[in-house]
């Protein structure tokens, strides 16, 4: 039984949750996996089904919500749009201002969450390596494409959506690098700030949708495979973490949305910045990792 204050940690590990699915390269699983709430999350999304609807005449509200773990979900859910709606501004306007310093703390704050996800893999022989691998490969290259699209239907939204929630509750897989290779991060974002509820309603249908359907599969999957899952997971991770490389050289345009924000082409660099500078990004990375650390210490310690 959780008291008010469990209520609290829980809104706030949604925000954070929250938080982190909007920026490139951050994992809003991750954020569940290190505060140890990700198998109950997986679990009980997973627990949801239609014959809720028929249940409620039968039983009642109040059995309903109980049996299916309704207040955690909403709790949680809370606080994922809270951290969604009253962060996307703020991030945007770091995203803009202070790219590098802003990569350079989730760059610390991912890489400190590698060894967590690796050390759910009891243990490591042959088929896990390759699995991990596998998953290495798959987000190398996944992370090394090019926004492909270039549109903010409504429809393509919802695709969007069912799409990227299915990556934000993969521990290692950002929801946000799958919206970027879409074209839609930016479209969203900024539909976000503005309060565009045509966009913002599109992806969350979408996204609906696709966590109920994923979350199921996912769900099994880690039952039964669970050293091989968590062994893909890790490798995802690994091979996702370029993505959030601090340094970056933009390349060529791609295209202009229609708010006037350019995709542009990038690459990984080598810094060629002055000592002080290099130090404030290494430090942002430290925080970052820090963060992560003092989670898991909690998290342990709950």
């Amino acid at each position: 039984m959780r008291s008010l204050r469990d209520w609290g940690m829980l809104l706030t590990k949604g925000f954070a949750m929250g938080a982190a699915d909007i920026v490139p390269g951050v994992s809003g699983g991750t954020i569940a996996f290190i505060t140890g709430i990700y198998d109950e999350l997986l679990s009980t999304i997973a627990g949801l089904r239609l014959q809720m609807a028929r249940e409620l005449f039968s039983d009642g509200l109040r059995a309903v919500w109980d049996r299916y773990n309704l207040t955690f979900l909403a709790v949680l859910a809370s606080g994922v749009v809270l951290g969604f709606a009253s962060l996307a501004g703020i991030l945007e306007f770091l995203l803009h201002n202070y790219p590098v310093e802003l990569r350079g703390f989730f760059f610390g704050l991912v890489t400190a969450s590698v060894p967590l996800i690796a050390r759910s893999v009891k243990n490591w022989g042959v088929s896990r390596i390759i699995a991990l691998t596998l998953g290495f490969a798959f987000a190398f290259a996944i992370t090394s494409l090019p926004p492909l699209v270039q549109t903010a239907s409504p429809l393509f939204l919802f695709l969007c959506g069912a799409i990227a929630i299915s990556a934000m509750i993969l521990p290692g897989i950002s929801g946000s690098f799958i919206m970027i290779i879409l074209g839609a991060y930016t479209t969203m974002i900024t539909a976000l700030h503005s309060w565009d509820l045509i966009k913002i309603f599109s992806f969350m249908g979408g996204a609906g949708s696709g966590i109920i359907l994923f979350s199921k599969f996912l769900n099994k999957l880690i039952k039964t495979h669970k050293d091989l899952t968590f062994a893909v997971l890790t490798g995802f991770m690994l091979g996702a973490v370029k993505m959030i490389w601090p340094w970056k050289e933009n390349l060529k345009e791609l295209f202009k949305h229609s708010d006037g924000e350019i995709e542009w082409l990038t690459r990984n660099i080598i810094p060629q910045v002055s000592t002080e500078e290099l130090l404030i990004v290494i430090g942002c990375g430290v925080v970052g990792a820090g963060f992560v650390l003092v989670l898991d210490r909690f998290s342990k310690n709950k």
